[in-house]
């Protein structure tokens, strides 16, 4: 029992241009992601690609698979070209005017849905994930600087939240590694009433109630009033609260990757920080069937209800008939959670075991404090600081819930931009709590975790950059010179590739050559 599993989020950034409504956001998202490429491949027509070979989106886990012609065009994201590799199978690498590049930390860089998208590398545990994902923030300002560097480039706002405030919200997802063995029927029935409550611990804020924000008022979660189902593979149509995508990047038999797109994107370290470490204890106790049995009547409803209550009065109704509030809900997972705890375990080291004693702590006392005084914190969540920076213009001003101004302050909170974030600025003067520092950050943007496969994936960006044709989560191409056709290096195991496994190897190899010949047995 530990918060240790392979992790790792996906944040989709809102677009625009200053002064340019009419700019399509899809040309922005794709000068954001080239901008910030370009001189990572300095000299070459192209950088890396993607291959697109192993991925399944329309396979649900229920245990079918959606016909192509019977799917929205959204969910089809493995659709590119293709070119042969060695064996004559297909490697559906992408067009290369596309913008979608594998970065050297072993994060993904690409245009999804008229976004520019930080997929981070493959960590395990959740302050790696932390860690990882504000590198992801700086890599988004730093191509925001490079576009407004770029001749003929009008300059774009690049912001880390989930909606436009006009009716479109775009994702934040969040993918968990875990048994393939667990039958789905119980990660759902373990999971919708914990991902119905988390929001007050992980919601980001946001001014407006519905969709397009057509009701006044404030509320815990950017994403809650576009779930409209409870289960379902979709993400951008009828969004579920459990996605049942089963694409696991990985080992088929053996593993499920839970894509988890209920969540808000967060700036506040500690928000983030809980929301993948609770989340992964949870999942631990669903594996292990202990996880709380409770039911929620009326899930999508009752996750709008929560979202639309920053008092945290609102009482969630049960299928056995009691009321608990999100709150108390969230207590039922984690007194379970530390029994858990207790009767196996914090973990396989002590590193493993702190890590998990910590969010433990941290998720009690959070609990705690929403009870007596959510505005204590207000370093450490999102909404709250959020609430707390809203009300002091409500107060000065007198601003009601629907002044205009407002919904700016809310936009503003999560700009990129040093100078003009809202968050960042509470952030340089101290009034947030880091659990990353600036330079674990920085070192983060360019290199990846030494312990998973994402360090050889970065490490052979980084060393053999010119001759890698393509990547994904689970292989790197190579296109050697003489060979005649590409050579795939399948990577199927999230926990293998790691620094202590493959340096020696990669110090031994000068080209990609020899690493092709080395990994072959020639």
């Amino acid at each position: 029992m530990s918060v240790r599993r392979v992790v790792g989020v996906e944040t989709e950034y809102g677009v625009s241009a200053p002064g340019h409504p009419e700019h399509d956001p899809v040309l922005l998202s794709s000068q954001v992601v080239a901008s910030y490429a370009a001189p990572l491949v300095s000299g070459r027509r192209s950088g890396p690609r993607w291959d697109y070979e192993d991925e399944a989106p329309l396979r649900d886990a229920r245990g079918y698979e959606v016909p192509r012609s019977a799917a929205h065009s959204s969910q089809l994201t493995d659709a590119p070209g293709r070119r042969d590799v060695g064996d004559g199978a297909g490697v559906g690498t992408e067009d290369p005017a596309s913008a979608n590049v594998v970065l050297t930390n072993g994060a993904r860089l690409y245009v999804d849905h008229a976004h520019p998208e930080y997929s981070s590398p493959e960590v395990t545990g959740p302050l790696a994930a932390v860690r990882w994902d504000r590198a992801g923030e700086l890599v988004m300002r730093r191509a925001a600087a490079r576009v407004a560097a770029s001749p003929g480039l009008d300059p774009v706002n690049l912001y880390k939240n989930n909606t436009d405030g006009k009716g479109a919200s775009y994702g934040t997802h969040e993918n968990y590694l875990m048994a393939r063995t667990t039958p789905f029927g119980a990660v759902v029935r373990g999971l919708v009433p914990f991902f119905v409550s988390r929001q007050v611990v992980c919601g980001a804020g946001r001014v407006g109630l519905g969709q397009r924000g057509e009701e006044a008022g404030f509320q815990l979660s950017q994403r809650a009033d576009y779930f409209e189902t409870e289960v379902g593979l979709e993400t951008t149509l009828k969004r579920p609260i459990i996605n049942t995508r089963d694409e696991p990047h990985a080992t088929a038999d053996r593993y499920r990757r839970l894509h988890v797109i209920v969540g808000d994107a967060n700036l506040c370290d500690v928000a983030t920080y809980l929301k993948l470490g609770t989340t992964a204890l949870v999942l631990d106790m669903v594996e292990a069937g202990t996880a709380p049995d409770l039911v929620v009547s009326a899930p999508v409803s009752e996750l709008h209800a929560v979202s639309h209550d920053p008092s945290l009065r609102h009482r969630v109704r049960l299928a056995d008939g009691s009321q608990l509030t999100a709150v108390q809900l969230q207590w039922r997972y984690l007194e379970a959670a530390r029994a858990h705890v207790e009767s196996r375990g914090g973990g396989p080291d002590e590193a493993a075991r702190a890590e998990t004693a910590d969010v433990l702590d941290r998720w009690e006392r959070v609990l705690t404090d929403l009870e007596a005084d959510p505005f204590r914190l207000a370093g450490q969540l999102d909404w709250v600081a959020k609430l707390r920076l809203l009300q002091g213009f409500r107060d000065r001003d007198g601003l009601a819930w629907d002044s205009p101004r407002l919904a700016l302050i809310d936009l503003q909170y999560a700009d990129v931009n040093p100078a003009k974030g809202l968050h960042a600025r509470l952030r340089a003067r101290g009034a947030v709590e880091e659990l990353v520092t600036d330079a674990e950050a920085e070192a983060a943007s360019t290199e990846p975790p030494e312990d998973t496969r994402a360090w050889f994936r970065g490490q052979c960006l980084s060393r053999y950059s010119r001759d890698v044709a393509a990547a994904s989560w689970d292989s790197v191409i190579f296109d050697v010179p003489g060979r005649g056709a590409l050579q795939r290096v399948p990577m199927l195991e999230p926990l293998r590739g790691t620094r202590a496994g493959t340096e020696a190897l990669l110090d031994r190899c000068p080209d990609a050559a020899a690493l092709v010949d080395a990994l072959s047995g020639r």
